[in-house]
């Protein structure tokens, strides 16, 4: 095993001690060395990084922790770059939830109008660390939970030449939930998995290599949705004309008018409610005799993140010739998009990289189509992310399935634009 130095951008995230955890789980695999936990936020640094190593200790890890919040100091010779970022953190986010409602649209972090203020703000920062691991650590990997994550790839993997895989913690919930769907004494437990980021469905659950969703779906399901995300009722017809499992983010875009009342008439949105959240973790994380992730974590919404982003690193680390849900470069494993749209599909992943598994006679209209409009936007918003190009960043609002509408998608456009002025470099150049 190879001394690993990890690198960890925006550290000073809550999240932190989940991805602490991972690395714990698979020590006898990962010799992990040292770990750099960098922020520009130091009073959460020293929070969160007094945390992780009275975790580490409480478990016997003799590993280094560094926290700074200088990035090359982070990043120089590192063998993976976790990427975690929050630009403008969570009152960024409050913003880009509330000013759509303005305008009836979806005030939402990843999707629709907030998943694209929130993209524009973070793909600057994501480059800046591109072009630091381009000088510094060149043979690295960036593994990027930063949302929105597929969005981000889009930008990266088109405009570098870094190693990257964007990852989410909903691929790994939905594929639990399958699995959990097979009877327990059936072997050979495989799936379908077909989407963008954050749209995404099982097209397939098999066991002993037969097909049983259309059964699945006949006799009803259970699905577990995501904490961030309002409970919707998937029922049979839904399912059916879908011809998949939706992830929980596709309730934005089957419940749209529900979802957007429900944001308008909640007390608080999604945003506030993690802002106090954060606020009552760093109390606790503050409290010298913690030395274990607390429970109230969950209640963040970062289930399986840990196992998501460490398991990654281990099967590329040990050759493991693993099968992951991953945000890649199609290159070809979905005919009916493009070989440089970033897709998130089950991917070989071994030493020599991750290789995005080809998917045979998939003729699903519905899904082809609600993916093309989608991609079509994240070309779009990744131009505009990048270049600072107003007119593609409008063009982006109005093909996106979720907007469209140019009476509301400019003048909602101006407003966050102007909201997140000193967050977005390429759109006020000097």
């Amino acid at each position: 095993m190879r001394n690993l130095k990890i690198a960890v951008i925006g550290a000073g995230s809550t999240y932190t001690p989940e991805l602490i955890e991972g690395f714990i789980v698979r020590r006898e695999t990962l010799d992990v060395e040292s770990i750099y936990l960098m922020d520009i936020d130091k009073p959460k640094m020293g929070i969160v990084g007094a945390l992780t190593e009275r975790i580490l200790r409480k478990n016997s890890m003799k590993c280094r922790v560094v926290m700074t919040d200088n990035l090359e100091e982070a990043i120089q010779g590192a063998h993976y770059v976790l990427s975690q970022v929050r630009v403008g953190k969570l009152d960024a986010r409050i913003s880009d939830e509330k000013i759509p409602l303005k305008y009836d649209m979806l005030g939402q972090e990843t999707t629709g109008a907030g998943g694209f203020m929130k993209a524009m703000r973070t793909i600057p920062v994501i480059m800046d660390i591109v072009k630091t691991m381009e000088r510094l650590a060149p043979d690295a990997w960036l593994i990027n939970f930063a949302n929105p994550s597929g969005l981000v790839a889009e930008a990266v993997l088109n405009n570098s030449g870094i190693k990257m895989a964007g990852l989410c913690n909903c691929p790994t919930s939905m594929i639990k939930d399958a699995r959990a769907m097979v009877s327990a004494d059936t072997r050979n437990f495989d799936y379908d998995y077909v989407g963008l980021n954050h749209l995404s469905w099982i097209t397939g659950v098999y066991a002993e290599g037969n097909n049983i969703l259309p059964q699945l779906i006949e006799s009803g399901l259970e699905i577990t949705t995501m904490k961030n995300i309002q409970e919707a009722e998937l029922q049979k017809p839904l399912l059916k004309a879908t011809g998949g499992i939706p992830s929980s983010y596709l309730n934005y875009y089957y419940f749209r008018d529900a979802q957007i009342n429900h944001c308008k008439e909640a007390e608080k949105t999604r945003g506030e409610v993690c802002k106090e959240l954060e606020r009552e973790l760093l109390e606790l994380y503050e409290d010298i005799n913690l030395v274990d992730k607390p429970a109230l974590l969950e209640q963040r919404g970062g289930a399986y993140y840990s196992t998501a982003a460490v398991s990654l690193i281990d099967a590329l680390e040990n050759d493991k010739n693993e099968y992951h849900v991953v945000n890649v470069r199609n290159e070809g494993a979905l005919p009916f998009m493009d070989n440089d749209d970033v897709v998130e599909v089950k991917c070989l992943v071994n030493r020599k990289g991750i290789f995005p598994v080809k998917m045979k006679n998939f003729n699903n209209h519905m899904i082809i189509g609600l993916m093309k409009a989608v991609k079509a936007y994240e070309k779009l918003a990744a131009r505009a992310g990048l270049t600072g190009d107003y007119d593609a960043a409008l063009s982006a609002l109005l093909v996106h399935p979720l907007i469209g509408d140019y009476n509301k998608a400019k003048p909602m456009l101006d407003e966050m634009l102007e909201a997140n002025r000193k967050f977005l470099p390429q759109f006020h150049k000097k």
